[in-house]
C-alpha cells in the first residue's frame, strides 16, 4: 500500500523531464519522467531503498533523505514545504489520537473590519478546507447567482465537486479542483484533513479522490469565471496568509482587465438582495 510521500515522489519523478536536469533525453523510456535509477542516483540512496519509499515500504526516512530527495527532484520552495508535511504524515509524526473534528470557523474581529475596509472590493477569508468564512459584499455581488453562497456554510470545495453550476462557473474547473484538493493536504491540521475527506470523499467521487493521492502542487493562474449576468470574468489573486493559530486565508479578486472591472460595474447596479457579509 502506498503512502502519501511515496505517491508524491513518485508522481513528481514522472512528470520531470529529464533534459530539464541536464540528463540525457534517452529517445526509448517505457515511462515518462525520471528513471528510479537516474533519481536514486541524483539523491545520492540506493535504487532499492528509493523502491522502497515509492512503494510504502519505508515510512521513516531521515531527514536528511527528505533533503537530497527535494534537491534532486529540483522542487521549489512549496513543494519542499509540501514534500517535508508529506514525510511527517507518513512517518506518524503528525499522526494524533484526538478523534476528527470539524476546524475552528471563527474569524477574529480584526479581519472583519479589515474586510470592511476593502469594501467595495471582492474579497473572502477561507480556510485550507474551502470554508467561506466571511467576505466582502463585492464578493457576495460577484458570486451571487453562481450558487456558491446558496448553502448555510458555503465551502468551496464541496462547490467545485458537488455543485451542478460549478464547471460552467469556472472556466478552467481541472485547474480549480487541483488546486481545491492540494490545499486539503496543508492545513489546518491531520485531524480535520480526516474530518473532511472521510465525509466527502463519498459524495465527491472519483475525480475527488483520483486528485487526492496525486501531490503535485498545481501552478496558479488567473481565475476565469463565467456568470449568468456578466459573462466571462477574469481575475488575479492575491492570498494573504493569516496568523498560523488562524490557519485561515484572506484571498482578494482584481479584476485582471478592464472588461472584468467594467462588469463588475455593471453586476453592483443590478437590484439584488443584500448578500450576506459573514458565515
Amino acid at each position: 500500500m502506498g503512502t502519501p510521500l511515496g505517491d508524491f515522489v513518485r508522481a513528481k519523478r514522472d512528470s520531470i523531464r529529464p533534459e530539464d536536469l541536464g540528463l540525457p533525453a534517452h529517445q526509448r523510456r517505457r515511462a515518462p519522467g525520471l528513471r528510479r535509477s537516474e533519481l536514486a542516483s541524483r539523491a545520492g540512496v540506493s535504487v532499492e531503498y528509493l523502491t522502497r519509499i515509492e512503494q510504502g515500504r519505508d515510512r521513516n526516512p531521515s531527514r536528511s533523505v527528505v533533503n537530497a530527495l527535494a534537491d534532486a527532484l529540483n522542487l521549489d520552495t512549496a513543494e519542499r514545504t509540501h514534500l517535508g508535511y508529506l514525510a511527517k504524515i507518513t512517518g506518524g509524526a503528525c499522526a494524533g489520537h484526538v478523534r476528527p473534528r470539524p476546524p475552528e470557523r471563527t474569524v477574529r474581529p480584526a479581519v472583519r473590519q479589515i474586510l470592511t475596509l476593502l469594501e467595495p472590493g471582492i474579497a473572502f477569508v477561507t480556510n485550507r478546507l474551502g470554508d467561506v468564512l466571511a467576505h466582502t459584499d463585492g464578493f457576495g455581488t460577484v458570486m451571487r447567482d453562481t450558487g456558491l453562497l446558496d448553502a448555510e456554510e458555503p465551502n468551496l470545495t464541496r462547490y467545485v465537486f458537488t455543485h451542478p453550476q460549478a464547471r460552467t462557473t469556472f472556466v478552467d474547473w481541472d485547474q480549480i479542483a487541483d488546486e481545491q484538493v492540494f490545499n486539503l493536504w496543508l492545513g489546518p491540521s491531520t485531524e480535520t484533513f480526516e474530518w473532511f475527506t472521510a465525509d466527502f470523499a463519498t459524495v465527491a467521487g472519483d475525480e475527488f479522490t483520483r486528485r487526492l493521492h496525486r501531490h503535485i502542487p498545481p501552478a496558479r493562474v488567473p481565475l476565469r469565471m463565467t456568470h449568468p449576468h456578466a459573462h466571462q470574468l477574469r481575475w488575479n489573486r492575491e492570498v494573504l496568509e493569516l496568523p498560523t493559530s488562524d490557519a485561515q486565508q484572506l484571498i482578494l479578486l482584481l479584476p485582471a482587465d478592464d472588461a472584468t472591472a467594467a462588469a463588475v460595474t455593471h453586476l453592483r447596479e443590478r437590484p439584488h438582495r443584500t448578500a450576506l457579509r459573514a458565515v
